[in-house]
């Protein structure tokens, strides 16, 4: 599979390129430049089948023209010792929990195997490489424990000052680890406008070999496509109608890495979400992207720091545009909405959801047609709901036992560094050149 920008079909490039040059100087994002029919792998896989052999198996058969298939094992295998649990819930309704990861949340199986696969290239290459990203959560805590034992990539992570947690010292690059923290005296926003000054300068990204760990990195990305394929393994011998997924927004990462499961094959009839600010229905209830009234060469460049996924969903539609409004429907949920879901969600099945999870259930009632007789919904929980205590206990008047690599995941990080100005980006850039990799 090859990859290419979103803004230049002619910029084409391979997974190992838009790994380590994630952001094209198009101002794009890379996409899956072709879709390949994976319906033979999609269907033999059951429920027998462990997470990391079809992460395995897809990215075999994805990438088979740059990797062996015993390098894309290899890959999953080292990224993938945890998988997401499916239960079903009652005849219709099942729920997918990406939250059985070390650090509680869906974001821990995009960055594992971004790591594994980084690593695995610069060892190919030769290469060395640095991730430069923001944290004010969870995003740190993934970092340390997907880059344990790495040797070829390390990680800058901006956060301000006193947000760090979830990170034992011993990751830390003056400890011996990969990971080092730069508290920022301002706000997370400061923290993006750091990172976008760095990868502005185009000298900079290329001296340092720089990526990102968020979705702007196809690589990323593309491993949440693989959800959908384990859920279907988990339940198709349950269903015999419509299947629908019914999952909260965020930046859209989970929503496009499920249509891309749609266009390799994946037996889906929709997806279901909350509207949004930028996704919403028209008069008649049919999806509208807003961004899509902007021309893409009026707009401002994918941001490295703080990336939406909008764009690579106009980009999968774009030959139809009508495709669209077959496949997404948003759904306009009010905040009673949203807490009689987490009720019921308690009272019927004994499931502690957090906020996104019962927007999402909310959406998915309010879908017509959503739970035919032989149909099914498929509710997506990214984050484990001992996140979201406060919720919850207003909802329902009590939470679930604590996780305990979600308590692990919130402790207070205390980096003992000295804190940079919000505008320093000299003192980012010997940063930089203190990792001593090139």
């Amino acid at each position: 599979m090859k990859f290419v920008s979103t803004r230049d079909e002619k910029n084409i490039v391979s997974f190992s390129q838009a790994l380590l040059k994630c952001m094209p100087a198009d101002g794009g994002l890379y996409v899956p430049y072709e879709c390949e029919d994976l319906r033979k792998w999609i269907l033999y896989a059951d429920e027998k089948t462990s997470f990391a052999n079809l992460a395995g198996t897809l990215t075999s058969a994805l990438i088979n023209k740059e990797f062996s298939p015993i390098i894309c094992e290899a890959i999953a295998t080292r990224a993938f010792y945890f998988e997401p649990v499916v239960r079903q819930l009652d005849d219709n309704l099942f729920i997918m929990e990406l939250y059985h990861g070390p650090t509680g949340t869906f974001k821990d199986f995009g960055v594992s195997y971004l790591s594994a696969a980084l690593e695995t290239v610069l060892q190919m290459n030769s290469q060395k490489s640095i991730l430069l990203d923001a944290t004010t959560g969870e995003l740190g805590a993934c970092m340390a424990q997907a880059l344990k034992g790495k040797k070829l990539v390390k990680s800058v992570l901006l956060a301000p000052k006193g947000k760090f947690r979830g990170m034992d010292e011993d990751c830390f690059v003056w400890n011996g680890g990969n990971v080092y923290p730069v508290e920022v005296d301002g706000t997370e926003k400061d923290c993006h406008d750091l990172i976008r000054k760095v990868f502005s300068n185009t000298e900079l990204v290329e001296k340092y070999h720089l990526t990102v760990a968020n979705t702007a990195n196809i690589g990323r990305l593309l491993p949440q496509a693989f959800f959908y394929t384990f859920a279907f393994s988990r339940i198709k011998k349950n269903v015999c109608g419509d299947i629908f997924y019914a999952l909260p927004v965020g930046n859209y990462g989970n929503l496009v890495s499920g249509l891309y499961s749609w266009k390799l094959a994946l037996p889906v009839n929709g997806f279901i979400v909350p509207v949004s600010e930028n996704l919403r229905f028209d008069a008649e209830g049919k999806v509208m992207v807003m961004d899509s009234f902007v021309p893409l060469e009026e707009r401002s460049k994918a941001d490295p720091a703080d990336p939406s996924n909008l764009e690579r969903m106009e980009h999968i539609f774009k030959a139809n545009s009508l495709l669209l409004r077959s496949f997404v429907y948003p759904s306009d949920v009010s905040e009673k909405d949203v807490s009689d879901a987490c009720k019921e969600l308690f009272t019927k099945y004994k499931v502690y959801a957090d906020r996104e999870t019962s927007q999402a259930y909310a959406a998915s009632k309010l879908k017509k047609g959503a739970f035919d007789d032989d149909g099914a919904v498929v509710l997506v929980a990214r984050n484990s709901p001992s996140a979201d205590e406060t919720f919850i206990q207003h909802c329902i008047g009590e939470t679930s036992e604590r996780d305990e690599s979600v308590i692990k995941a919130f402790k207070p990080v205390y980096v003992n560094k000295p804190v940079i100005a919000p505008d320093d980006l000299d003192c980012l850039i010997s940063i930089l050149n203190s990792l001593n990799l090139f």
